[in-house]
């Protein structure tokens, strides 16, 4: 068995698979706290950043990258965030039809709009 790596939380991945659908009031719950408060978990403000060898000579460090560990539940609020973003946005037509670079579906080679 592989070990997982956690963020500065101490939470590893693995609580995602292991609470799945059950976790969505808890995570809810947690999210209204935090954004009714205006504030952020010490935890979810920081992160773990370790050297990821990419190969060849281990003794350079031009062979490493830098990965940053952040917490899990943090992650997750932000995927919720932005996936409610998303929804407001497209809803209302609120973002302009040529700005397409983070967009889900969208591309911008060749043309500005929906890839299919």
């Amino acid at each position: 068995m592989k070990k997982k790596s956690v963020g500065p939380d101490r939470v590893s991945g693995e609580i995602k698979k292991l609470g799945g659908k059950a976790m969505i009031p808890y995570l809810a719950r947690l999210l209204d706290i935090t954004m009714n408060n205006g504030t952020l978990p010490g935890d979810w403000k920081r992160a773990t950043a370790i050297p990821v060898h990419r190969g060849r000579d281990r003794s350079l460090v031009t062979n490493y990258r830098p990965v940053s560990l952040i917490s899990v539940v943090c992650k997750q609020m932000e995927r919720v965030i932005t996936a409610y973003l998303r929804q407001v946005w497209d809803k209302n037509d609120w973002l302009y039809g040529g700005k397409n670079g983070f967009r889900p579906g969208y591309s911008c080679e060749g043309h500005c709009g929906r890839s299919g």
